[in-house]
């Protein structure tokens, strides 16, 4: 789905191999990639049961306050157990930041705008999406921006 979301909007991407990792910081050291620009999806669940994409640096975590006072209800994270359903083309994990393709409301940390590049896990666990970061933008189009980030404690 991931892929095919970047061939029908033309977007230009490279893709970056690395070794295994486990995490999105993993993934930056692995890519030798600074780790601001690794744009890691969490999935969390509103109140209602619906599910949001939130995406933010992988060098912060989700500030849940803040997410909670930007949209007004309370979310709680998505269990492992249902990341199949919502990513089926994708390595248990391995989130893809492009929630529209998935047909998921995403919210991205406004810190992804200062980067002149975008990096995002590729659908499994070894692999990199490159793109610039005017073309995330475009690839995101309905996406809001707000901020929801914290540095990592």
């Amino acid at each position: 789905m991931f892929r095919g979301s970047l061939k029908n909007n033309s977007i230009d991407h490279l893709i970056v191999k690395h070794p295994h990792s486990s995490s999105s910081l993993e993934s930056a050291s692995a890519a030798h990639v600074d780790a601001n620009q690794i744009a890691k999806g969490v999935l969390v669940k509103r109140y209602n049961g619906n599910y949001l994409l939130t995406v933010l640096p992988a060098s912060f975590d989700l500030n849940v306050k803040a997410l909670e006072e930007e949209i007004g209800e309370p979310i709680t994270f998505a269990s492992e157990q249902e990341l199949p359903d919502i990513f089926p083309d994708c390595e248990l994990g391995a989130v893809p930041a492009i929630g529209p393709a998935y047909g998921l409301e995403t919210i991205i940390d406004t810190r992804l705008r200062t980067q002149p590049d975008i990096y995002f896990e590729a659908g499994d666990h070894e692999e990199l999406a490159h793109i610039s970061e005017p073309q995330f933008e475009t690839l995101l189009a309905e996406a809001r921006y707000l901020p929801i980030s914290k540095e990592i404690l």
